[in-house]
């Protein structure tokens, strides 16, 4: 399930974004004082989004958290568009956005890496909303600029810095998304992790009994570069090995950077 930020009306969103009151109360809908607030709103719908995922949240289900009607919901967001865009935003809001450059660039980024890793492993859901089309609120700028502020000073000229801005994002949301979804998969197919492979494994062998001949590269990379498993680790794995992969990437991406930062110089 892939959701599209932006799909409401423009000068709306961005006024509910940005908390901008007087456009918000020129454009409110007609409806009963309900004493509820966005951020309420907001919240519940980050709430209900974290525990059963993107498609449960509805104006109808978040009302109903509230315990208020879907209909009394459209006094302070006028669809459910609107309201993808606020709990986007508002839940990049609990992202730091300070790190200490003292112990130098490097080190501050994988802190950065780590902080953003872990927040799209608390809201999955934040993986569907695409980011081909940004929502261009408040946290949503400040999580850029900070990122943005880690690398300013190391001689990177601005193009580049941009650049890898965006690669190290797309990175970390991808090492991200392969373990979301490694944790979804048993509930959304009714197969565990270890059935799926013992029978997809068990059927690619008798189907490709020359399986190692053909592909002897892919073959000899997995055998050799098998990891010992640790039994008194419960965490599944395909999660281990998706944290490895991220944390191996992540350091030949801090690599290149460091190269870069040489080139410049």
């Amino acid at each position: 399930m892939v959701v599209y930020a932006g799909q409401g009306e423009n000068k709306r969103t961005m006024a509910l974004l940005w908390r901008a009151h007087g456009v918000i109360e020129e454009k409110v809908s007609p409806g009963p004082k309900q004493q509820l607030s966005v951020d309420e709103i907001v919240e519940a719908a980050i709430e209900l989004a974290d525990s059963e995922g993107m498609p449960a949240v509805s104006m109808r289900t978040v009302g109903k958290l509230l315990g208020r009607s879907g209909m009394a919901l459209y006094t302070y967001v006028p669809s459910k568009s609107e309201l993808v865009d606020l709990m986007y935003d508002h839940a990049l809001g609990e992202l730091p956005t300070e790190y200490d450059l003292s112990v130098g660039w490097r080190q501050a980024v994988v802190a950065w890496a780590h902080d953003y890793w872990a927040f799209f492993l608390r809201h999955p859901w934040v993986l569907q909303v695409s980011s081909a089309r940004p929502v261009l609120g408040p946290n949503e700028f400040a999580s850029v600029d900070t990122l943005v502020r880690l690398l300013d000073g190391i001689g990177l000229p601005a193009l580049r810095q941009r650049r890898i801005v965006g690669t190290l994002t797309n990175f970390v949301r991808g090492a991200a998304r392969m373990i979301a979804e490694s944790r979804q998969a048993p509930g959304a197919t009714g197969v565990s992790d270890d059935e799926w492979w013992y029978a997809r494994s068990a059927a690619l062998q008798e189907v490709v009994p020359d399986l190692a001949e053909r592909f002897p590269s892919v073959i000899r990379v997995e055998s050799e570069g098998a990891t010992p498993s640790d039994e008194d680790d419960d965490t599944p794995y395909l999660e281990r090995e998706a944290t490895a992969t991220f944390k191996a990437g992540l350091t030949v991406l801090l690599d290149g950077i460091e190269t870069a930062i040489t080139q410049s110089s």
